[in-house]
């Protein structure tokens, strides 16, 4: 039997990446049907609209997704599309792991983090206004639900639980934020006492940026309301490597959607050569949460393979700091296609060995929007 899921191709390097998303996932041996909706610029043009219902609908039949980026423009244009899917689906967790597998110059080689993010409200719940006729003043409300906190805490110790990660740690701002900070250390408290199985701790955000990347090996899952969500999760992505392999995904109660924590990179469309890491270990987080463990397992071994061996991977894992021999760069179309390969010769159960860790700088090209 084949799997429905969802395919949206995003923006910029969305649909090359996405591509080599699918071939990968195609070289699994599982099966998938795959149905092709467009948002963002594509769907403008289409549609008159970056999120037209279509898309909506089709993730709600098909209950699972997997995405490409999408451009969010800064400061004008529509509004991000990101935001109002997840908002429009309730898809309230966004989970963003963060492992090292980006090659010998990964600073924190033992880095290992998730980061629980809540994502339908707080400062990205798009209520803001001007407060003068000038417009020399603006305000954006926080807004932060007992439910929404409560949900998104029982995520992440439900995922602590299941997957038997070590600690919890609750990340917030209640020394300041006296009332939305509080709210949500609250929540966290409460559900901490409802798992004493689970140990769990807190931190200020300001402190916790600063443990992390101090000593990032203290910590595992970490849960948090939607802006530093998505702060941490960028910069535990920078620890093990850069966004280039940040995979991610969005949960609701029945629905699912995985895309990758990078934008969608315009400048370097159409060029063939944009890092597949990311959307292809959007598949393997797709493929666990389908029940597929041994050809997720697979997935996560062919990409280190790869990395590691440097034949095949792209300008961005081929800098000085990432290896310790010159490495002439790889297309995307190439560096998936070399995972694909291996992904029927590798052993899933074999010990992933870490790289070594090293002080060399690297000048790591962020994937931008």
């Amino acid at each position: 039997m084949a799997y429905r899921v969802t395919l949206i191709p995003g923006d910029g390097i969305g649909p090359e990446v996405t591509t080599a998303a699918r071939r990968v996932a195609e070289a699994t041996g599982v099966s998938f049907d795959w149905e092709v909706v467009d948002a963002g610029e594509a769907a403008i043009k289409a549609s008159g609209t970056p999120l037209p219902e279509a898309v909506l609908d089709s993730i709600r039949k098909n209950k699972v997704a997997l995405k490409g980026p999408i451009t969010t423009p800064i400061g004008g244009g529509f509004r991000s599309v990101n935001v109002a899917l997840r908002q429009q689906l309730d898809l309230y967790a966004s989970v963003r792991p963060s492992r090292s597998i980006a090659g010998e110059g990964t600073r924190f080689p033992e880095t290992d983090l998730i980061v629980v993010r809540e994502a339908t409200e707080g400062l990205y719940s798009g209520v803001e206004h001007w407060v003068d006729r000038d417009h020399s003043a603006a305000e954006t409300v926080n807004i932060i639900t007992r439910k929404a906190s409560d949900r998104i805490c029982r995520f992440a110790f439900e995922l602590a639980r299941r997957e038997r990660r070590k600690k919890v740690t609750g990340v917030h701002k209640a020394n300041i934020m006296k009332t939305t900070g509080a709210l949500f250390q609250m929540a966290f408290r409460e559900m901490a006492a409802a798992y004493p199985d689970v140990p769990a701790d807190e931190r200020l955000i300001d402190n916790m940026c600063m443990q992390l990347v101090k000593k990032p090996e203290e910590y595992d899952v970490i849960v948090t309301t939607n802006l530093f969500g998505d702060i941490l999760s960028d910069l535990c992505a920078g620890l093990a490597g850069g966004l280039g392999v940040a995979p991610g995904a969005l949960y609701g109660d029945h629905l699912a959607v995985f895309e990758p924590v990078h934008g969608s990179a315009p400048k370097y469309a159409g060029q063939d050569r944009a890092d597949p890491v990311a959307e292809i270990l959007c598949v393997e987080l797709m493929l666990r949460h389908l029940g597929e463990k041994e050809a997720a397992d697979r997935v996560f071994r062919a990409v280190w393979e790869t990395i590691a061996e440097k034949k095949f991977v792209t300008y961005d894992l081929a800098l000085p700091g990432y290896t310790s021999r010159p490495v002439p760069p790889s297309t995307c179309s190439a560096m998936a296609q070399e995972i694909a390969r291996k992904i029927p010769l590798v052993d899933p159960r074999a010990p992933i060995p870490r790289f070594r860790a090293t002080t060399t700088a690297s000048a790591d090209p962020s994937l931008e929007t």
